[in-house]
């Protein structure tokens, strides 16, 4: 086959711990076709000698060769898919774990479509337990079965060991190739459309409503059954160019079998032993056969196996780390997305001491969330320095992508500390308000909370998201609109226990500007730049953008409370 291709590269680097495992694989897998050809051989040369009735004593050997070689066959079959696949699903597993800390980690992208990165977390993965099950340990043990079945019809009759070499050729390089070839270009373009056929499948699910809504559910609904319309022709064009191959190469297994018996025959070759030849040859050309499928399937999984390795490059270090000593903060921090775009934060400075409570306001695009993303170390700044990103440990917390998975509860909450306990999980819901939910839930920590929270109020899977949060305890805890979903007056009583559980720094992003009394500092960003900062009662003491929202939400919350809605 082909020489192995970056993509390939990238992944067998993941998989180099366990490739003593494939190996091992690999010859069970070249031992259980040399099983399969012995078998062959042995019982092909028993009935023929046993047709001229010969004393059983002259048989004994090869009846036990037979029962042996039978038995040996399905032991070392079934030792090899055992000791393949242990090798292949814990190589597997790593492969997603990275995976997925690339897609959690990385600042979102227009191809991170739910549906699209659900496709390469499941379906390009498969690719990899393909590449190594399929086309890797298959690969290796027909090219040594090849090796050894020349070296045995020499040993026959060395004129008969040309043609059966050039037969295993054929089967084993020139049809391989030939099926590559006729596969990629459809190949390439089938992991695509499935990822984009997930995308469909999501949008149609989980944006029903709002399809409905806009009254754009035919044209979804029409275009995902284009695109499966289109994915099952090419799957079946895959199908009718493999039919093809695999019928040329039982013809080259039958027409190399020809050869070979003609020149033994004309070498002056034992009847009994051409015999064996002939079908030594069947069994040896379908054995190299193998290697048409591994490489039609390696073709299949080109385009898979180069998403995937996209996203394992991805998860090696891209950007210096940070300094794991000083005190964490932003020093004129700028970043900018896209060359020519006007920047998201410019020139931010930010101070964090230990117990410094920092609020960040600002409308709607102003670069707040932008701001918690650098803290975090999941957006690298173009300019200015950050101290303590990317470590958890030092700074985390609750971001606005934070998912909520179809588990209980406490395996939510145990996400932020693996080895938390009863007692630690309630010391954080109960500042997040959670634990009195909790308490009244017959399962109580084992409730289960449905797919993303979908078993949960808004409100209750904000508090178990603030709670898995306050769980992690960092030194500098980032809380990006913790109390969306609760009422007014929750969301002050739920803001005002988060203040006074978190001992360390805390950075809150907040369109609400009730409860920001007490905080040391508020930022007030717009465009990305800081417009104006200090405490609570120094803002709303001079014009500006922090005194006038004030004034409106003011005044909507009186409104709203004297409804009689605010609690």
């Amino acid at each position: 086959m082909a020489d192995v291709t970056a993509a390939e590269r990238t992944v067998l680097r993941v998989a180099r711990p366990w490739l003593g495992r494939l190996v091992g694989a690999g010859l069970l897998a070249a031992g259980t076709e040399l099983a399969g050809l012995a078998l062959m051989a042995t019982a092909t040369w028993l009935l023929i000698t046993a047709a001229g009735q010969p004393p059983v004593a002259a048989l004994t050997v090869a009846i036990v060769a037979v029962r042996t070689l039978a038995i040996a066959r399905g032991v070392l079959r079934y030792t090899e898919r055992l000791a393949g696949h242990d090798a292949v699903l814990r190589i597997i597993t790593e492969v997603r774990a990275r995976i997925f800390a690339t897609l959690a980690d990385r600042p979102a992208r227009a191809t991170d479509r739910s549906g699209d990165a659900l496709s390469r977390l499941v379906s390009d993965v498969d690719a990899v337990q393909d590449l190594l099950l399929r086309v890797l340990v298959p690969g290796a043990a027909a090219g040594l079965v090849a090796v050894l079945a020349v070296a045995g019809a020499a040993a026959i009759s060395p004129p008969a060991a040309l043609p059966l070499a050039l037969g295993l050729l054929l089967a084993g390089v020139v049809l391989p190739a030939l099926a590559s070839a006729l596969t990629r270009r459809t190949a390439a373009r089938v992991a695509p459309l499935r990822g984009a056929l997930a995308v469909d499948a999501i949008d149609l699910t989980a944006g029903a409503a709002d399809l409905a809504a806009f009254g754009a559910t035919d044209a979804t609904l029409a275009k995902a059954a284009g695109r499966a319309a289109e994915l099952a022709r090419l799957e079946r064009r895959l199908g009718l160019v493999g039919w093809a191959v695999d019928g040329a190469g039982v013809l080259l297994a039958g027409a190399t079998a020809a050869v070979v018996v003609l020149t033994a025959l004309r070498a002056g070759t034992s009847g009994t032993l051409v015999g064996v030849l002939a079908v030594g040859t069947i069994a040896a050309v379908e054995s190299a056969l193998a290697l048409v499928g591994a490489a039609r399937q390696r073709t299949q999984l080109d385009t898979a196996l180069a998403r995937v390795a996209a996203l394992l490059t991805d998860a090696e270090p891209a950007r210096e780390p940070a300094p794991a000593a000083g005190e964490p903060g932003l020093d004129h921090v700028s970043v900018t997305y896209r060359a020519g775009a006007a920047p998201a934060l410019d020139g931010v400075t930010l101070r964090l001491p230990p117990g410094r409570k920092v609020a960040v306001v600002g409308p709607s695009g102003a670069g707040k969330s932008t701001l918690l993303a650098v803290l975090a170390g999941t957006v690298a700044p173009d300019a200015g320095q950050v101290t303590g990103a990317g470590d958890p440990h030092r700074v985390g917390g609750l971001f606005a992508d934070a998912h909520v998975f179809h588990a209980p509860v406490r395996d939510n909450l145990l996400l932020a500390r693996p080895d938390a306990t009863d007692e630690e999980l309630a010391a954080a819901a109960g500042p997040a308000g959670f634990l009195d939910w909790v308490h009244d839930q017959p399962a109580g920590w084992d409730t289960e909370v449905g797919e993303d929270g979908g078993q949960l109020s808004g409100g209750q899977r904000q508090r178990l998201l603030l709670a898995r949060a306050l769980l992690l305890r960092p030194e500098v805890l980032v809380l990006d609109e913790p109390t969306e979903g609760l009422d007014p007056g929750a969301a002050d009583a739920v803001l005002a226990s988060v203040v006074a559980a978190t001992p360390g720094a805390l950075v809150l992003v907040t369109h609400r500007l009730r409860g920001l009394a007490e905080f040391d500092e508020i930022l007030v960003l717009d465009a990305g730049r800081v417009l104006d900062r200090g405490r609570h009662t120094d803002l709303v003491a001079r014009p500006g953008w922090y005194r006038d929202q004030w004034q409106t939400q003011e005044s909507d919350e009186r409104g709203y409370l004297s409804l009689g809605a605010g609690t």
